[in-house]
């Protein structure tokens, strides 16, 4: 009798210690599951290391999901988790989340590093000179991993033509966007337009050419065939030389018949064979602009 109640409370008593080591294992996964606060980082920068700090103790699982990719580790709570550069590339918002047993998330945001490059959008690539406003363009800055810039940001807008300056205009930046808008200058040629921010630059070109047909001059003479006719070099208001390929129409009344040519300019001058007998008018256009009457005397 007296082994059997020796016995019995040996096991009472490794019961009580089974019970002791079970709960305090229960208790300890209990404090394990207990999450502390999550803060993330409040002035990350695209490809720059970051840091979020997850109160705690134990093992747990973090992810963090971001504007392009998504990423798993196993960490220490109560430490610092360390996002690497290429973590963070991305500029926008990104979500951390932290999980044992239970979950915690925060969302932080990922701001664009500097300006390391320029998109330059300039229009028209060919403009008239002597035009009101004719020229525009728009600046959008972005840092090395092509992230837009969306705070605001000055924008320095400069023309030159011929290694001259003719001009510089700042505005900032509006929602990752600056523009402006330009009147064509006086003589034809190359316009190279830059747009410069912190020091990154980017240009462009519009080819100025001539406006349209100024002051149409025409001369001509009689020949076998009837009249030839030809005009003065065809320049626009400005003194510039209008391009080969400008559409003169020449038009010649004889009597209640009547001719007409059209004629494209070649270096700078147009010319057209007429059929004409008698005394015949002659007159030319080129867009809006007429030019002189020619009368010519019928012939023999």
């Amino acid at each position: 009798m007296s082994w059997l109640i020796n016995t019995a409370l040996k096991i009472r008593s490794w019961g009580r210690v089974a019970f002791c080591a079970l709960a305090a294992l229960c208790l300890g996964a209990v404090a394990f599951a207990q999450l502390g606060e999550l803060r993330p980082p409040t002035n990350a920068v695209a490809g720059n290391s970051a840091s979020i700090a997850i109160e705690g103790g134990g093992n747990a699982t973090f992810y963090l999901i971001g504007p392009g990719s998504t990423m798993k580790r196993e960490i220490k709570l109560g430490q610092d988790v360390t996002l690497q550069p290429q973590e963070t590339q991305a500029a926008g918002r990104y979500l951390a989340i932290v999980c044992a047993d239970t979950c915690l998330s925060s969302y932080f945001f990922v701001a664009p590093g500097k300006p390391a490059s320029i998109a330059f959008l300039v229009h028209p690539s060919r403009a008239p000179v002597g035009q009101n406003s004719i020229i525009s363009g728009v600046a959008m800055p972005f840092d090395e991993f092509q992230n837009l810039i969306l705070s605001p940001a000055n924008v320095s807008f400069e023309l030159a033509a011929d290694g001259k300056s003719l001009g510089s205009h700042e505005t900032p930046t509006h929602f990752g966007a600056a523009w402006f808008r330009s009147s064509s200058g006086r003589t034809a040629g190359t316009l190279q337009l830059t747009a410069t921010i912190n020091g990154v630059s980017m240009r462009r070109v519009v080819q100025q050419v001539a406006s349209e047909p100024c002051n149409l001059r025409i001369k001509g003479q009689r020949n076998a065939k009837g009249v030839l006719v030809e005009t003065d070099p065809v320049r626009d208001c400005a003194g510039n030389p209008v391009p080969d390929g400008t559409i003169v129409t020449f038009t010649a009344k004889d009597g209640d018949d009547t001719d007409t040519v059209d004629a494209p300019v070649k270096k700078g001058v147009a010319r057209a064979q007429m059929i004409a007998n008698g005394a015949v008018v002659i007159s030319a256009a080129s867009g809006v602009v007429m030019g002189n009457e020619l009368h010519i005397a019928g012939g023999q």
